[in-house]
């Protein structure tokens, strides 16, 4: 009897833990991350991607292109994506549909959220209808800006083609103006028009594509940073509209700045010399500005502190957009032009 009660336990004990390791490699294989699954970056800033986190059914909650995300006060991961059938969808972190909605925004491109510390709101850019609009978080619209008529270069409403917003905590807000005429524009927190800078041109103050635009506190004094696109650069202005600095980021066409922590994150669309292939990466910097560590993008090399041409390196990503960094440290990628592929998760290693 003790012969056999002994067999049997061991038994038990076997079958256990073979259960135990073939729920996690279950669990694994799920979210794409085993041990054996590739993993990219750089210096201590790595992560394993998976490619099946925010799938969903196509039929039901489609996506076009995957412009931008954000993460909400309560946690959730907000996917802004220009199919009208349902404009933005909300994730929770493990990829799961909470709630989708929106249906007018043909052109949708910009996402950025206002914590304003009781609730949620978020400002929506559409460069099809030429408009900027604040939204609550389940869509109702609270604030429509239109091409400001007072600026020469706006006489024409098509002339405005907004990008990007970014909010300051006192409610009062920028917009981008990245496909149009190329003006950063300063509103207070009603939508009247306070400053206006930058415009297309020569010159350092100038743009080309001024796509993104973020607020900078890292290092004290908030500043706005801005990317001109295609010359490859992000370029830090007071709030005032004071340029201050030119981050150089060579073979890289990046988006919009998102900070988290003492980093900054971009995805990076393409490599200006591979303008019809199908490329791009994610790029992280540390507070000095050096770039630190590139997700499917070739290794950041300084040479006489100067940073050498970026490219990418693994082809895993097609064109990303936008990132959105976790209060885990995850990153989302919504990627433009890619087969209209759900969003992305990157997990830190």
């Amino acid at each position: 009897d003790c012969l056999l009660n002994y067999c049997l336990m061991k038994r038990r004990t076997f079958v256990k833990n073979v259960s135990i390791v073939s729920m996690g490699l279950f669990i694994n294989k799920k979210n794409n991350s085993v041990k054996n699954s590739p993993v990219y970056g750089h210096n201590n800033m790595t992560y394993t991607l998976n490619t099946e986190w925010g799938n969903l059914n196509p039929s039901q909650t489609p996506v076009n292109d995957c412009h931008e995300m954000v993460q909400d006060s309560k946690g959730r991961i907000v996917l802004l994506t220009n199919e009208t059938k349902n404009n933005v969808i909300v994730y929770n972190t493990s990829g799961k549909l909470i709630e989708s909605w929106g249906h007018q925004f043909p052109g949708a491109h910009g996402l950025t959220i206002q914590h304003n510390g009781n609730e949620d709101f978020l400002f929506i850019t559409d460069t099809d209808k030429h408009q900027v609009y604040k939204t609550t978080m389940d869509g109702r619209v609270l604030l429509t800006i239109n091409a400001p008529k007072d600026i020469p270069a706006y006489q024409k409403p098509e002339a405005f083609v907004p990008t990007e917003t970014t909010v300051l905590d006192n409610g009062e807000f920028y917009i981008a103006d990245g496909y149009g005429a190329q003006h950063i524009l300063h509103y207070d927190e009603k939508g009247n028009l306070k400053n206006a800078f930058g415009g297309r041109g020569e010159g350092d103050a100038h743009f080309d594509n001024a796509h993104g635009i973020c607020v900078d506190k890292r290092n004290g004094t908030p500043t706005l940073l801005i990317t001109d696109r295609t010359r490859n650069a992000f370029k830090r202005f007071s709030l005032e509209g004071k340029l201050i600095e030119v981050i150089h980021l060579t073979g890289a066409c990046m988006c919009r700045p998102v900070i988290k922590g003492d980093h900054l994150y971009a995805a990076v669309l393409r490599s200006p010399s591979l303008d019809n292939e199908k490329t791009g990466f994610i790029t992280i910097l540390d507070k000095n500005n050096k770039v630190v560590s590139n997700l499917g993008g070739s290794a950041p090399q300084y040479i006489g502190g100067v940073l050498q041409p970026m490219s990418q390196a693994d082809k895993i990503l097609i064109h990303p957009h936008d990132v959105c960094v976790d209060n885990e440290g995850s990153i989302y990628v919504a990627q433009w032009a890619s087969g209209k592929v759900y969003p992305y998760k990157f997990s830190r290693v």
